[in-house]
């Protein structure tokens, strides 16, 4: 188990990611601000799903979903069609217009990462990956739930 001067240390750097996914927001076109490009990357992810569903991988509410999901329909990233099994209710799907944004958005993405980690070997951003696939897996998928109780665990775990 890591020290409690790392866990604090660890907090520190975490919140400082902050900056560095402003930076990355900065380079989405101007008219697909951060959460559009969520939509759609969970679209492409997950394939065509509810709103609710939707809503719950974003871990937020569905009024806020909405707009988001307006905001990609208007522009015509995004369908929504009647759900077969619920006419109430809406399926969202890419549509290729969609997919070639999130071509744009993976090419300066990647690009951006490229330029900003010139300096980093290949094994040094493997082993980033690496430790950030596990963080999330220690964290699980992060949606809103009941407060984790550490004293359900044992130190081996």
């Amino acid at each position: 188990m890591a020290a409690h001067r790392q866990f604090e240390e660890l907090a520190r750097q975490l919140s400082a990611i902050g900056a560095v996914k402003r930076e990355m927001g900065r380079i989405l076109p101007q008219d697909c601000p951060p959460a559009s490009a969520g939509v759609l990357t969970l679209l492409d992810r997950h394939g065509e799903m509810r709103m609710s569903q939707l809503a719950e991988l974003l871990a937020i509410d569905m009024s806020v979903t909405s707009r988001h999901v307006a905001h990609v329909a208007e522009r015509g990233w995004i369908e929504r069609e009647p759900d077969p099994a619920d006419k109430r209710s809406r399926l969202l799907r890419l549509t290729p217009s969609g997919r070639e944004v999130l071509e744009e958005l993976s090419a300066r993405y990647t690009a951006t990462l490229a330029r900003y980690l010139n300096d980093w070997s290949d094994a040094d951003v493997g082993h980033l990956n690496a430790l950030l696939a596990r963080l999330r897996t220690s964290f699980g998928d992060c949606r809103p739930r009941a407060h984790h109780d550490s004293t359900t665990r044992t130190p081996a775990e």
